[in-house]
């Protein structure tokens, strides 16, 4: 083929690479559940378990058996790259020929895994397992983001360059994670994960005693020198790769996945290896290979010279101004409300005030995921910031952040957040963190919000999941008080952010945002506050009604609610951004007074007799 045509840009085809990577990267994650729940003999047999083709209602077979459909299904997702990317792109090498070589790979896996049950588990074959099982992850990832990089920009050279210390480093760091892992493999074959206990000394001795307590113990000073290569890599990062909008915010993820990583190592020693804790340490281990594989590709695919990286370092940083920003990236008036709402779930799950530690880490993983979540949208929305009055001040359409920094600090937030309250509260609350995060960023913000009218209709479910997570937070489960108190944000939602709507009406018509004042009028909008109100309104007497609050929030409900109600009449009756002004002011506080009403009902109980 001739150069043009080793140009094209690439089509559709980088979605069929992505579900292969994804495929390939849960295929990972399940074999290592399957290790550390110790089911990779729950189906003796291959490829039938106990000779049957549906396995048998025991935990460890489905298990394994859920492994080995993920991996006949990511099978014909890496042989359709392949073959596709073949025909269509074989003169894109970086596009074409790692899925080639990865069907090699995969070919060799999963031989590897028949002999691994075949043989019970011997340590060396499921290191070997791991190893080329991160291999096909790699192949795979590298052949996708090269293939959405190239989507962007079809003039991208076809070729990965490493000349500078940064991108050499972080060449040596993707050895030295690969080391990391298959060692843990080794930890894991070899039955040597519960023979350390405590962190960071083997059972508070230095030196080990037995070969299981060396092996696990290597395995930890490997993590250790491993560590250094990573601070480097994010150090250097923050210093000298501020504008690549790939590089910056990939080494973050790759740091912080690292080190929650040795987090959740150090928590499942200390706390007799719970099962969560084990499933979570190998997904965070896929993680972090994957965002070390990313980072390498997106480095070289920039090919940056030593001198740009050098004259990027040496530019001034005002550190005051940019913590200033950071911190306005994640809008810290809005976090604080959330954080009231979830405290009023946590007072609720536990009919009374949560002790400090675990009120302290599930406000504090909550704080990091709202702002994490805001900072996100920042900079998916810094284009249309620009055009609205509101918001053209904000860092990055002011260009005092650069993207790449607004990415990478709403990403590490996120991510710290997740890991803060997987570890110090518990599962079911980090899992509904996770949850609010993905709503907030995939379904509201890149799908609804330039797509659809009902865009804070619906994406109002992601500021209901506060008081969710402080609920689950104290009670460790969900109940018919969570879903209401879910339901009272999600009414809240419509004519608190409408209110805005119709004030910044010509911002949100300028910048393309279907808000439904634009695209309905403010007619329209004036009648569905109103409706709306009244919903949340008689919502919120529900609690009383059905006896799980008391005289304090019925007569603080009531007094609110009508307070609510008359601003919102006044916006439906009266035209004028002045009365739409006054609601919104009036939603928020309306919002935190009756959350506040919530708590001091639960800690003063008086009954309604109702």
């Amino acid at each position: 083929m001739n150069k043009q045509s080793s140009l094209q840009p690439i089509g559709k085809f980088r979605y069929l690479l992505l579900t292969a990577s994804i495929l390939t990267f849960l295929l990972i994650i399940m074999g290592g559940i399957v290790r550390v729940t110790e089911s990779g003999l729950g189906c003796p047999d291959w490829p039938t378990c106990y000779g049957q083709l549906i396995p048998p209602l025991r935990l460890d077979s489905l298990i394994e058996y859920t492994h080995r459909l993920i991996a006949a299904l990511t099978t014909p997702f890496i042989l359709a790259s392949a073959i596709v990317g073949w025909w269509k792109y074989r003169a894109i090498k970086w596009v074409s020929r790692p899925p080639l070589i990865a069907l090699i790979f995969l070919a060799i896996e999963i031989g590897l895994g028949a002999i691994t049950v075949l043989t019970e588990l011997p340590p060396e074959i499921v290191a070997i397992h791991l190893g080329t099982a991160l291999t096909v992850l790699a192949l795979m990832l590298t052949a996708t983001v090269t293939a959405f990089s190239r989507r962007q920009n079809p003039d991208l050279p076809d070729r990965l360059s490493f000349r500078s210390p940064f991108a050499r480093t972080t060449l040596w760091t993707l050895g030295a994670v690969f080391v990391v892992l298959v060692s843990g493999a080794v930890v894991a074959g070899s039955d040597s994960t519960r023979a350390c206990a405590g962190w960071p000394l083997c059972n508070g001795m230095l030196f080990p005693i037995d070969i299981h307590q060396w092996i696990h113990m290597i395995h930890r000073f490997i993590v250790g020198i491993s560590s250094i290569l990573v601070l480097v890599v994010v150090v250097r990062a923050w210093r000298s790769q501020r504008s690549q909008t790939a590089i910056l915010p990939a080494a973050t993820l790759m740091g912080l996945l690292y080190l929650a990583q040795a987090f959740v190592g150090a928590l499942k020693t200390t706390r007799d290896f719970p099962v969560f804790l084990l499933a979570l340490h190998v997904a965070t281990a896929a993680a972090v290979w994957a965002a070390t594989v990313i980072l390498v590709v997106v480095t070289g695919l920039a090919g940056r010279s030593p001198e740009d990286e050098k004259k990027e370092a040496a530019t001034r940083v005002d550190f005051r101004q940019h913590t200033r920003d950071l911190i306005m990236m994640t809008r810290p008036v809005v976090v604080l409300l959330l954080l009231v709402t979830a405290y009023g779930g946590m007072v609720v799950g536990q009919q009374g005030i949560p002790p400090f530690g675990l009120a302290f880490w599930t406000l504090l993983g909550g704080a990091l995921a709202a702002g994490g979540a805001q900072a996100v949208n920042m900079y998916v929305d810094r284009d249309i910031d620009r055009l609205m009055q509101r918001t053209a001040n904000r860092p990055l359409p002011a260009g005092r952040l650069t993207p790449a920094e607004g990415l990478a600090w709403g990403l590490g937030l996120c991510t710290a957040s997740i890991y803060i309250v997987a570890g110090f509260v518990n599962s079911l609350a980090a899992l509904l963190v996770l949850v609010g995060i993905l709503y907030y960023v995939i379904i509201y913000t890149l799908v609804l919000k330039r797509t659809s009218a009902q865009n804070i209709v619906i994406g109002g479910g992601a500021g209901a999941l506060p008081p969710l997570v402080g609920f689950a937070s104290a009670a460790g489960h969900l109940n018919l008080e969570a879903a209401v108190l879910f339901v009272l944000i999600f009414l809240w939602t419509p004519p608190h952010f409408w209110a805005l709507a119709i004030v910044r009406l010509k911002d949100y018509a300028r910048a393309g945002v279907p808000m439904l004042p634009v695209v309905s009028g403010e007619a329209v909008t004036r009648r569905q506050i109103m409706v709306y109100a009244v919903f949340l309104v008689v919502v919120s007497m529900v609690l009383p009604l059905l006896g799980m609050t008391g005289m304090i929030y019925l007569v603080s409900a009531a007094l609110l609610g009508a307070w609510l109600l008359y601003a919102a009449w006044k916006v439906w009756k009266v035209e004028g951004n002045k009365v739409a002004w006054t609601l919104y002011r009036v939603s928020s506080l309306y919002l935190a007074f009756l959350f506040t009403a919530l708590i001091a009902d639960a800690l003063i109980r008086i009954p309604t007799g109702l």
